[in-house]
């Protein structure tokens, strides 16, 4: 077994209307001043002023910063450090999607370290200590209110920059399902499919321990479970809540172990053709999977014993992969590199990218530019 070193830095609470407990976790931080970071779909659907009147309501002086899109970058987090810095701000509360959550953190190295997130590529690099803080996610999908780290992309380059420290972490994480109910279905669809990528990774991954092992296998079984029904019947809370606690759990893991070749080779496509993160994960998962499977397919077959499927490790890759394949299909979601718009002329820039991500060292299968461009072809 290996060795791990896991403590929980994120307290977590889970139920249906569990947002309304958002003062009193915020009292017991000591929030007096917060900023509130949502981005515009959040606020346009009234998330964020639901968030802002029940701090208020708790005498928490409230100030909202929404200026930031899907894959925030440098620029964006630095308008969120001057807007926070100008309102003196004690504390941070963030709701919505990844982007909201990884925003956030990013704002907290800046303001109160200092620098700019270049400076925090990689991990443990803030040498201050950062405001307390409360991430509320909205979707099930990135698992970044379990994690320590941003991320965030360069503003000038598109890279997408990882940083992280143990300071960042949400000191508390409200789950609530029904605040994943007015999400579009293709958001639904993107992000679910995303945190199903992250239980895979993070239990194949060359630095996977058995507490990752654990938190993996039980959100894999959660999101393959659910996925379908959600998108079947958006309003199924129990559904909507198995997602929200899969995705949380797969974020847990990830922290322990990290990710893999699928994340290495979606990040080039999103910097270089602007490809929602979900859908670059949906079309590379499944051949990553099939690439991957001399080195781990008794791991796969793991994976389709929790799902209740056949588990016998002969063609478990196969296997696994065809259901990936299947859970994308009914969600519309894209199964080549052609209907995202990626061309054959790029696939030596792109794998050139792709070597370069730090996902990709943990790869159980050795991970280069060759390897890359072999994938490319693969999903072309």
């Amino acid at each position: 077994m290996l060795a791990f070193d896991f403590a929980p830095r994120t307290r977590i609470v889970f139920g249906d209307g569990a947002l309304a407990r958002l003062p009193e976790l915020a009292r017991e931080l000591s929030f007096s001043r917060a900023l509130l970071v949502a981005d515009c779909g959040i606020v346009s659907i009234g998330h964020a002023a639901r968030a802002a009147a029940l701090l208020n309501g708790a005498g928490i002086a409230t100030f909202g910063f929404h200026d930031f899109d899907s894959n925030p970058d440098d620029r964006m987090v630095d308008a969120g450090r001057a807007f926070a810095s100008a309102h003196a701000v004690d504390s941070i509360v963030a709701i919505g999607g990844g982007s909201s959550l990884d925003c956030a953190k990013g704002i907290n190295f800046v303001l109160t370290n200092g620098g700019t997130m270049r400076d925090y590529w990689g991990f443990g690099k803030a040498s201050r200590p950062m405001l307390p803080s409360i991430g509320v996610p909205t979707t099930a999908g990135t698992g970044s209110e379990a994690q320590s780290y941003a991320l965030i992309s360069d503003a000038q380059t598109h890279v997408k920059m990882a940083c992280g420290d143990l300071n960042a972490a949400f000191r508390a994480a409200i789950l609530d399902p029904a605040l994943t109910v007015s999400q579009p279905r293709e958001v639904a669809a993107l992000a679910g499919y995303d945190a199903i990528s992250h239980a895979v990774e993070s239990y194949v991954t060359a630095k996977r321990t058995a507490i990752s092992d654990a938190f993996a296998l039980h959100a894999w079984q959660l999101l393959a479970g659910n996925y379908e029904r959600v998108l079947r019947s958006p309003n199924d809370l129990a559904a909507r809540g198995a997602m929200l606690v899969g995705a949380h759990e797969a974020g847990i893991a990830i922290e322990q172990s990290m990710l893999g070749a699928t994340h290495a080779c979606a990040n080039p496509l999103t910097a270089r053709y602007g490809t929602v993160h979900g859908a670059a994960i949906a079309v590379m998962l499944p051949h990553v999977v099939r690439w991957n499977a001399d080195h781990v397919g008794e791991r796969y077959a793991d994976l389709l014993r929790v799902a209740g499927l056949e588990a016998g490790a002969e063609n478990a890759a196969e296997r696994l992969a065809s259901r990936l394949e299947d859970l994308a299909r009914p969600a519309g979601l894209a199964s080549t590199l052609r209907q995202i718009g990626a061309v054959r002329g790029d696939f030596d820039t792109l794998a050139a990218d792709a070597a370069t991500q730090w996902t990709g060292t943990f790869n159980p299968r050795p991970f280069d530019a060759a390897g890359a461009r072999e994938l490319y072809e693969r999903a072309f």
